[in-house]
């Protein structure tokens, strides 16, 4: 055999030896992970953040069995996009980005949040300073006068549902429509209002509570001056590839989180007051179909502004697919009473 061929042979042999031991070393497909890591959106700071999610994640490690870490995003896409890279296999995820997590990260809804009264919905609003004068109608103008705070483009609060229940409809572009238009996290917005950085900002009636209860002083400073209809309240998101047996033990951790009448359990609802939740409730991704209503309206008005007729024919039908697709959902999975 020619010396070369002989070489070229042996050294194939070698790597395929190579690479049969570093497979062998690999986990198998689905296996459970030796760690986790666990998103947590950005609407407050970490500072005020992990002291309250920690204990959580501290017992789901002890009944799943796996170390739990947590991962701060900066902001809603890096939520999503470390989902996405596979850098975290779980989070909690207010409801657009968790729409964006089904879609672009291979998520999976697991449970739903529901608050201390068991309700499953929260709302968004808009803050002014107590005393400033600042109105809805003030607002409205849309005269270039008021200083507005938004949130981050991804928050369903903070952004998606002023534009899709309150500017939209008046065909208000914020960017052209006030002074100076800022996003930030609802803390922030908050923190501008009350010190009078800013005329008016988005917020959320959870944001709120945050704020009474960690800044009262602050918080008492603004007023509330338009809220949106109900939104869903924010998720449990998984990794749809994650292992089977592993998916339903963090199921069942949720669902059954702060459910049962021991000192466990009653330390467990401490924890959830300190989030002021009241839970955990089963879902599945249907139940952000109200986002992905406003997300095709609000499609189907930006469409619109821009006289298209290619693009507003092709918003139209996906926001008629989007709404006819909710009301089947609606009709096979009626609310429970």
């Amino acid at each position: 055999m020619n010396r070369h061929i002989l070489t070229a042979t042996l050294l194939a042999a070698a790597l395929g030896l190579s690479a049969c031991g570093e497979k062998a070393e690999q986990p198998a497909v689905g296996a459970p992970p030796t760690e986790l890591t666990f998103s947590i959106l950005s609407a407050e700071n970490q500072a005020s953040t992990q002291p309250l999610w920690q204990p959580l994640l501290d017992d789901m490690s002890a009944q799943i069995g796996i170390p739990v870490k947590p991962y701060f995003a900066t902001n809603y896409t890096s939520l999503v996009e470390a989902m996405r890279f596979k850098q975290v296999q779980l989070g909690w995820f207010s409801a657009s980005p968790a729409l964006q997590a089904i879609k672009r990260a291979d998520g999976e809804v697991l449970g739903r949040v529901v608050d201390a009264s068991g309700e499953g919905t929260y709302t968004s609003v808009i803050i002014a300073r107590k005393g400033s004068g600042v109105t809805l109608e003030k607002i409205l103008k849309c005269d270039k006068t008021i200083s507005f705070g938004m949130g981050d483009t991804q928050s369903t609060s903070g952004t998606l549902a002023p534009k899709t229940y309150l500017f939209t409809p008046r065909n208000i572009d914020p960017q052209a429509c006030f002074k100076t238009v800022r996003a930030a996290n609802h803390q922030a917005n908050v923190f501008a209002v009350a010190n009078g950085v800013m005329d008016a900002a988005t917020n959320n009636s959870v944001g709120l509570l945050f704020a009474a209860r960690q800044n009262p002083q602050v918080a008492e400073k603004v007023e509330v001056i338009w809220s949106s209809p109900p939104l869903p309240e924010s998720s449990i998101v998984v990794r749809r590839d994650m292992n089977p047996a592993l998916k339903e033990k963090i199921r069942q951790f949720f669902l059954t989180y702060g459910t049962g009448s021991d000192a466990a359990a009653d330390k467990q609802r401490e924890v959830l007051k300190g989030l002021a939740y009241g839970g955990f409730r089963p879902a599945d991704d249907t139940y952000l179909n109200p986002v992905r209503e406003m997300e095709a309206s609000e499609g189907l008005a930006v469409a619109k502004r821009s006289g298209d007729k290619a693009k507003i024919a092709a918003a139209q039908a996906e926001f008629d697919k989007v709404t006819a697709d909710a009301a089947k959902s609606r009709a096979e999975n009626p609310p429970t009473p």
